[in-house]
Formats: structure tokens, C-alpha cells, sequence
């Protein structure tokens, strides 16, 4: 009598996942809980609302620095043509003519939005608070 080996072909090797998963959602689990989070801080772009018309101001307004970047990211410093770069350098000359002025930052709608946080973070650093103005067309 001859034995026969049965071959069998559909020998599927089945692997059990359920562990490997366990552990894909421990793990998942793990860096969720131990993730930190960025605090972001945006620029405020309000403009503060506009006086009453009946409270006029009597007192002499305070002398105002205007910086205004146009449509094609240029930089003027009251009305000089300046490189944006040297922007912060020129705001500090004006101030030590006009001690105490405000800072007007006055910035196109369509100009890099790149140039206006760069100028708002220098001027951060500096502890110069301008106010921020978009100009429509």
C-alpha cells in the first residue's frame, strides 16, 4: 500500500492582530495625552470704534508716526520712501524728534502679509505698540 501525502495548497497562515492593534492604540493613546500644544497669538486687525459725534477733543492731539506699505510691499515712514528693513531704524529717529508720538501702521490690503508681521514683531520686541490699519482701494 502506498501512502499518499495530501498537499495541501490553502495552508494560510492566519496572524492574530487583535495585540499589534492593542498596542497601535496605547501608544496613540499616549502621544495624544503627552502632546503640547502651541499658544498662538494673532494680530488684532479691529479698529477701535469711532468716538461719539457730540465728545469733541479739545486737547492737542499727540503727534503720530505713520508708516503705510503699499500694494507692492514699499515702505514710507512719514512720507519717505524707506527700505522696509530699515524701518524700526527710522521709527526710532522720528521718536527721539517726537517723544511720545503714536505709531500708525497703515498697510494696503494686498501687500505681503510677510512684511506687516515682521514690522509687528520688531516693533513688539521693542515695546512700541502701533496701531494697525488696512487700507482698502
Amino acid at each position: 500500500m502506498r501512502r499518499r501525502r495530501r498537499n495541501s495548497g490553502d495552508d494560510d497562515a492566519a496572524i492574530d492582530m487583535t495585540p499589534m492593534l492593542d498596542i497601535v492604540f496605547i501608544m496613540l493613546i499616549f502621544f495624544i495625552v503627552t502632546a503640547t500644544f502651541l499658544d498662538e497669538r494673532a494680530i488684532d486687525l479691529t479698529q477701535p470704534p469711532p468716538p461719539p459725534p457730540d465728545q469733541e477733543n479739545k486737547s492737542e492731539p499727540k503727534p503720530a508716526i505713520t508708516i503705510y506699505v503699499n500694494e507692492q510691499s514699499f515702505c514710507a515712514v512719514d512720507g519717505r520712501s524707506t527700505e522696509c528693513s530699515d524701518v524700526p531704524v527710522a521709527v526710532e529717529g522720528l521718536l527721539s524728534d517726537k517723544p511720545g508720538a503714536s505709531i500708525i501702521l497703515r498697510i494696503h490690503e494686498t501687500a505681503r502679509h510677510g512684511v506687516l508681521v515682521s514690522l509687528k514683531d520688531v516693533f513688539d520686541e521693542k515695546n512700541m505698540s502701533p496701531k494697525i490699519e488696512i487700507v482698502r482701494t
